[in-house]
Order: structure tokens, then C-alpha cells, then sequence
């Protein structure tokens, strides 16, 4: 099998007291890039595990980063066909 194109997605992440802020960005070869955020909150409760955050908040920052990736396929899709429209999800 033959690789046509690789992404490389960059994930950086900000700890603020119980708030982890998760920013992820991918660099497309038409030369789009798209940004996504993600967050979590521990509970004041939660002993505090940065690990736990990180990952939660980089859950949710490539969730979204997938979801505009669809959405950014939909549009192009639209525009070049003459067919009905259907959700991507």
C-alpha cells in the first residue's frame, strides 16, 4: 500500500488550577489549517492527576478537530456534485 499524504497533528495543553485547556492544529496539503479546542474542569473533589485531564481535554479537542474535518469535506464534496444533499454523520 502506497501513503499519498500524512498529517501531522500538533496537540499542545494549558494547565490553569483545575481547568486543562487542550489546542489542537493539522496542517493539510492544500495548505488549510484547522484548529480545535478542547477543556476539562477536575472536580474540586478529584485528587488532582494531570494525566486525566490531558486526556479528556484531548479527547474533546480531537473530537472536534474530526468533526470541522467532515464538515470541510462535506462543503467540497457539495460543490463539485449534483446530487441531493446528505449528512455526513
Amino acid at each position: 500500500m502506497r501513503t499519498l499524504v500524512g498529517w501531522h497533528i500538533e496537540m499542545e495543553f494549558q494547565e490553569e488550577g483545575d481547568r486543562t485547556k487542550a489546542v489542537a492544529m493539522v496542517r493539510l496539503a492544500d495548505g488549510t489549517e484547522v484548529r480545535s479546542h478542547g477543556y476539562s474542569t477536575r472536580h474540586h473533589a478529584d485528587a488532582p492527576q494531570l494525566r486525566v485531564g490531558e486526556e479528556v481535554a484531548g479527547a474533546r479537542a480531537l473530537n472536534d478537530l474530526a468533526m470541522q474535518l467532515l464538515t470541510k469535506a462535506h462543503d467540497e464534496l457539495k460543490s463539485t456534485v449534483k446530487v441531493p444533499d446528505y449528512p455526513l454523520m
